[in-house]
């Protein structure tokens, strides 16, 4: 949950996180925005200031979720997605602005538990297989990193 006035001239800054949340049987806890029903998607969040990445993605799990990173294991993936940000969230950022630069995270917990949701931010939750979860992103940054989740995570069981 970060204001516009937390940013230089009352923007956003053009760098975020992603924070892909699962369970050990990939299990996936999707977020669906309160100002755009049927818009479902991991944790996100735009950076603070000159805070840490790992301290952005900490602070939106906490402030979207109510989950602690600290008791999970968090997980940089240090992979970073440039895309370019959605007309209707445009008016956020400075003017000119066009792209963000999303760095992808990862937080596993040991089993699913229901998150403490921010209603100004997110109107519902869900724990889906990664197969379902990925086909319901509407983004396609987000639906990729569960699907390499997946993949990685398959690759480290067997």
């Amino acid at each position: 949950m970060t204001s516009p006035a937390d940013h230089a001239g009352g923007y956003k800054q053009p760098v975020s996180v992603l924070v892909v949340i699962h369970t050990p049987a990939l299990e996936i806890l999707l977020l669906e925005r309160a100002a755009h029903p049927g818009y479902w998607q991991s944790v996100t969040g735009s950076r603070e200031g000159d805070e840490a990445l790992a301290h952005t993605a900490w602070r939106e799990v906490l402030e979207e979720t109510g989950i602690d990173c600290r008791q999970h294991a968090l997980r940089d993936w240090q992979q970073q997605n440039r895309y370019q940000i959605f007309s209707q969230w445009r008016h956020r950022y400075a003017p000119g602005v066009s792209e963000n630069v999303e760095h992808v995270f990862s937080l596993c917990l040991q089993k699913p538990q229901p998150p403490r949701i921010a209603p100004d931010e997110h109107r519902d939750w869900c724990w889906l297989p990664w197969q379902e979860a990925a086909a319901r992103c509407f983004s396609a940054s987000n639906r990729d990193a569960i699907n390499a989740l997946a993949t990685t995570c398959s690759h480290t069981s067997g």
